[in-house]
């Protein structure tokens, strides 16, 4: 049986400053949770259905999202009901486990490779796509600033679809980062050049603006490389591309180059 203080903790854990004060987030589903456990993190509690118990943290063999990850699960054995007490979804999905926040870099990490710089990114499902959609083409880390949702909301988890698990979000003085950037800094701006017509290097910082506000005035003129994603349409079109599908365009094309 889960306990009211069990629930109260779990619910609470949808705000910033309990995340911060606990050091936990919440992940749900097995996708989400069994890639966490494969990549090694370890939870401090599980709640799941007796059927996910029974395929993943009491098997002695075969490759469980437990013992793929190399640990020995205890699990808190919930009934749907009370999983749904504790769940951020609509719909919950099996299992629900509490993992520690990761501790940030010691030191800041320098933008190497193809890297993604979000600044003012707020909706938190925007965040958690661009997760997705940074592991889908291969790149390893994404920076934030500072006022860019939190990566620890459940519903940017929840969006991620355990790419979380893969890619490394660090947040930092973005001026400063880009300052110090020893690759190409593109970004996508009304005033920039083609993107289909542009050179592009396999390394660079790509910078992506707030979903309403785009780019703020100071990292926009720390801008080297403009890019435009030109609109095909033949009369009235959209106002503008959401933040998370103009960045899956402009990957797409800087990975297409390197084929």
């Amino acid at each position: 049986m889960v306990s009211k203080n069990q629930v109260k903790l779990i619910r609470q854990l949808e705000q910033k400053k309990i995340r911060r004060r606990e050091g936990l987030f919440v992940a749900e589903g097995p996708k989400v949770v069994g890639d966490l456990l494969r990549a090694g993190f370890q939870p401090t509690a599980v709640y799941a259905t007796t059927m996910w118990c029974a395929d993943n943290a009491c098997h002695s063999s075969g490759d469980s999202s437990a013992m793929a990850a190399g640990m020995s699960l205890s699990c808190n054995v919930v009934t749907d009901d009370e999983l749904r007490r504790l769940s951020f979804l609509q719909h919950p999905q099996q299992v629900l486990a509490l993992f520690p926040i990761p501790e940030p870099p010691a030191q800041a990490v320098a933008a190497q490779g193809l890297c993604l710089a979000l600044d003012g990114v707020q909706d938190p499902g925007n965040l958690g796509t661009i997760i997705r959609i940074a592991d889908w083409f291969g790149i390893a880390t994404v920076y934030c600033s500072e006022d860019t949702a939190d990566v620890w909301n459940p519903k940017v988890v929840q969006a991620t679809m355990g790419s979380i698990a893969r890619v490394q979000v660090v947040y930092t003085d973005l001026a400063r980062l880009i300052d110090t950037a020893q690759v190409p800094v593109y970004a996508t701006l009304l005033d920039g050049e083609n993107i289909y017509t542009q050179t592009l290097s396999a390394d660079g910082l790509v910078v992506m603006g707030n979903e309403g506000n785009g780019i703020s005035p100071a990292i926009r003129q720390r801008i080297s490389r403009r890019l435009l994603i030109p609109d095909f349409h033949l009369g009235t079109t959209a106002e503008s591309l959401n933040v998370a599908t103009a960045t899956a365009i402009v990957c797409s094309e800087f990975r297409r180059r390197i084929i």
